[in-house]
Order: C-alpha cells, then structure tokens, then sequence
C-alpha cells in the first residue's frame, strides 16, 4: 500500500531540486547574500534592493562555480534587477501558469554556499494591483511560507519545479510578498532590452467619483466609477489633445478606468508616444479623446 505522505515528500523534494539547479546566490550587498532566478544562460533576475553596488557582483550557480556579473537594468517600482553574468552558464528556469489559492508551493533561496534552502506553505492570497513605494504592481501573491534571510530574489515554485514568482521584502512594513512570474518575466525582458521599465505620462491630476445613473446608461455599460479630472498640466499629453478639468476619465484603449490603480495600470511602456483613445464623460456624455501618451521621467 502506497504511502501518501512519502509521495508528497518526494514530490516536493524533486522539485526543490529541480528549481535548485536555476537557483543562484547573488553577492551585491554589504549584509549576508541574497537569491537570484536564471532568467536565461547569461541572465540573472533578482529583487532590486539586495543589488546595493553595481560592481563587484558575484553571481554563485548551483554547481558552486562563481561568476561575475554586472547590472543589465533595475525597476524600483517592482522591485526586480536583471544581472548579466560574464559567461552564460546559467540554467534557466521554467515558469508555470498562474498561481491559485490553497496551491502547494516553496519559497527557495540559496542565501550561503551551503545550499539551498526551502519553505513550504500554500498560496494565501492571489491579488492587486497594489501601491509600493515606487508605483504599483497589477498582481501579487502572498503564502504562508517562511521568507528566511536571504530568500528575496528567490523563486516561489509549484510542485513540479516551476516558478510560480518572485520573492521578495523590499516593499516595506516586514512583509514579504511574491510577485507572479509572468510579470516578473515580462519585466525582464524591458530590462534586458532597455535598462529600465518605461511607464506612461497624461499630466493630469485626478480623484475617484461615482458616475451619476445617467451617465451610466449613455456609457451603455456597467461601470459606477471614474476619474474626474481635478488639474491638467501645461504643455502635458492630456493638455495638448484637449483633455479638460471637469471630464471623467471611464476607459482607456478601450479598457475601462475604475480608480486609480487601473489608471496606472494602463499607462505601461506599450502606449507610449502611441495615440491612444481615451473615454471620458463630458457634460454627462461620453467622448472619446485621442491622446499621445508621453514617458514619465
């Protein structure tokens, strides 16, 4: 008779294993190491606040081998740096879909030579967007895993050995979140081409209000919030195509704005110097306003 404990021991113990080979320590910091993914064979994605010089990095794989790395870009607001390694002997890891609650997973991290180490919990919660202290993120994961020191950086993995997100604590307050790997990948590949994450610019000053019956039923939608626009800045995007105080921003490129996480959310790097349309209610009536979204600096 099959035991099902030791099945799921072993099980989790293979795929520790098999997250471990794409695992690295990452040496950029006065304190104790932190945790790294192989994003690609010369490729190394971490959390930004564990990289505190941009020289000097050492870059420790799971075979032990050491290899310095330079910064290839950094994003505040997620939290994540990319590192180049001066050879790429990296193996990458694998992602897997989206993660979703009650879900089996591990926190890894490889904060010393010594090895990997390894937290087991569930997915508590899958939500977002949230506010950080450098901009926001549309998602996020929290689990009830031990985030030991040096685990920032680290990979959350499924039960086949797949990254589920990153790991880290550089939001503040002691908390310990995961960023999910689709974002994290994706923000890998703007720092990997760019160095740097570009976010969208309207120039408007703006506050959540409830959109009076009427002008629901001319948005033909189920929709009872917006943006009412408070301020416009001179020579901003917003200013030059016509966008004025007064007008409640719905929707944009067709998506609609609830608040302003969902605002933010839209203005990523696709829709930059692109004219965009954006929905606003006018006198209660809807218009649509094509704008060419700016870079914010």
């Amino acid at each position: 008779m099959s035991n099902v404990l030791v099945e799921l021991s072993n099980a989790m113990a293979a795929a520790a294993e098999k997250v471990g080979a794409s695992t690295v320590m990452v040496n950029a910091r006065r304190r104790m190491p932190a945790t790294g993914i192989a994003y690609s064979v010369d490729l190394i994605l971490t959390a930004n606040h564990v990289v505190e010089r941009e020289e000097g990095i050492i870059v420790t794989l799971s075979d032990g081998t050491e290899v310095p790395a330079t910064l290839a870009g950094r994003d505040h607001g997620t939290d994540l740096a990319l590192l180049r390694l001066e050879r790429p002997l990296a193996s990458p890891a694998e992602t897997a879909q989206e993660a979703k609650v009650g879900q089996l997973v591990l926190a890894l991290g490889r904060p010393s030579e010594a090895g990997i180490e390894a937290s087991l919990g569930v997915v508590s919660v899958v939500g977002g967007p949230v506010h950080t202290r450098h901009g926001a993120i549309d998602k996020y994961i929290r689990t009830d895993t031990t985030p030991f020191p040096g685990f920032s950086g680290g990979p959350l993995a499924d039960a086949e050995g797949r990254v589920v997100g990153l790991n880290t604590s550089g939001f503040g307050h002691g908390v310990a979140i995961t960023i999910p790997a689709e974002l994290a990948w994706n923000v890998a590949e703007q720092l990997a081409k760019h160095g740097s994450i570009r976010r969208g610019y309207l120039g408007v000053r703006s506050q959540g209000v409830e959109i009076p019956e009427a002008a629901q039923k001319a948005l033909k939608r189920e929709q009872t919030t917006g943006l009412l626009l408070i301020g416009v800045e001179s020579g901003s995007p917003a200013e030059v195509a016509g966008l004025m105080v007064g007008d409640i921003i719905v929707a944009i490129d067709g998506q609609p704005i609830h608040d302003h996480d969902e605002l933010f959310a839209r203005l990523s790097g696709d829709v930059i110097d692109k004219s965009t349309p954006v929905e606003v209610l006018r006198g209660g009536q809807p218009q649509s306003i094509n704008v060419k979204i700016g870079a914010r600096q």
